[in-house]
């Protein structure tokens, strides 16, 4: 396993993230709560992971309605402290976890609350990683959830803290606001990026480069498309995103994206690898990429990652595989 510096900070991390926001649910979804895996299936996968040498799992308040983390906490309580002390913990806020006017967003009040809530459910003391989940928040000043998240550093109840679907101008604003008041400041972003999905090239990207932040996109592989699972004219297979959650990628279903599955597929072949692997590659091979996370339902879904790893791709090939989808 390759471990990779976060940005300009000394934590270095695997260069693949488990993502476990299908632990006891679908995301925060509160229709998909005590779905998605059940608290064993959860240890497999955290045991195959580790087992691979990725030591930084993902995960938020409100995955599957605090499932997510009581079960990564339990797992860690039967591990001990030697696998905790090794492993980089990541959590987020801002979704809602209850039905009262303070019990979302990115105010005061409620990071301090939901901070206490989420190191006793990971059964830990501090979060080495803390991100804003959503901004802006339209109902909080930016500059007091930026003194929040700096007060959690200095309580030692978290170590570095990053922002998760951030725009890059509101990203820039945090960056200025934290240096002029002499804040901690958010070390890296956390955006989908993936062949299907490459608006962070525009801006973000750019920024994280000027400023020296960390990039760790979510949803490399597009909620399944680029891993060959969905066909032109065909039905979506039972239990996939397309059936349980199709939302955010219902713009997806056009021909334009079909044939360049075609061509991704076919592209694979030539060089003796599948879709996952080689999609995979193409998100890790950018330069100011830092780590994405996988979201596997199941241990042997964390192959591709493996292998992606040992397919190195150059600039021009970047190019090529990113043109079957113009």
């Amino acid at each position: 396993m390759e471990y990779k510096n976060l940005g300009r900070t000394g934590l270095r991390i695997s260069a693949v993230g488990l993502g476990c926001g299908n632990f006891g649910g679908i995301g925060s979804a509160p229709a998909f709560f005590g779905k998605g895996e059940t608290e064993e299936e959860a240890f497999a996968l955290m045991d195959t992971a580790c087992e691979m040498g990725i030591n930084w799992f993902d995960t938020a308040n409100a995955y599957g309605g605090g499932r997510s983390e009581t079960y990564i906490g339990n797992w860690l309580k039967a591990k001990g402290s030697r696998v905790r002390d090794q492993l980089v913990l990541s959590s987020k806020v801002f979704n809602p976890v209850g039905d009262g006017p303070n019990d979302w967003g990115l105010s005061r009040r409620h990071i301090m609350g939901q901070i206490d809530a989420s190191l006793t459910r990971l059964n830990t003391d501090h979060l080495d990683m803390y991100l804003t989940h959503e901004t802006p928040d339209p109902a909080t000043p930016l500059e007091e959830t930026l003194r929040a998240m700096d007060d959690l550093i200095h309580q030692g109840k978290v170590r570095y803290i990053g922002a998760s679907n951030m725009p890059a101008w509101l990203m820039t604003k945090a960056l200025w606001i934290s240096d002029k008041y002499n804040l901690h400041r958010f070390g890296w972003a956390q955006n989908s990026y993936s062949l299907l999905e490459r608006d962070d090239e525009r801006e973000m990207f750019p920024l994280c480069a000027d400023q020296g932040l960390g990039h760790t996109p979510f949803s490399p592989l597009a909620g399944g498309w680029l891993t060959g699972k969905y066909e032109s004219g065909g039905s979506f297979p039972v239990g996939s995103r397309m059936t349980l959650r199709p939302e955010p990628y219902s713009k997806l279903v056009n021909e334009k994206v079909f044939r360049g599955l075609d061509a991704l597929r076919a592209h694979a072949a030539e060089r003796g690898t599948d879709m996952a692997s080689l999609a995979l590659a193409w998100v890790m091979s950018h330069p100011l990429v830092t780590a994405p996370i996988l979201g596997p339902r199941r241990p042997e879904q964390l192959e591709p990652a493996r292998r992606a790893m040992e397919i190195k791709l150059t600039g021009e090939e970047r190019e090529v595989i990113a043109g079957f989808f113009v």
